[in-house]
């Protein structure tokens, strides 16, 4: 469970500079960066959900 909050963690950073890269090399017409911003947001609330099932199910234990 560990590994996949690591993958998670690694695909946000790399849609992360990905948007970065958009933002800096696209034209301004391009939507690339926004669809980037979106799959992130989408992984991080889903990461999110994950964690918070691991603490309802007690495989993390929460303060």
């Amino acid at each position: 469970m560990k590994i996949l909050a690591i993958l998670f963690i690694l695909s946000i950073l790399y849609t992360l500079g990905s948007a970065v890269y958009y933002m800096v090399k696209d034209d301004r017409k391009s939507t690339r960066m926004v669809k980037a911003l979106t799959v992130r947001a989408t992984l991080s609330l889903i990461l999110f959900i994950i964690m918070m099932a691991w603490v309802y199910i007690e495989y993390i234990h929460g303060t």
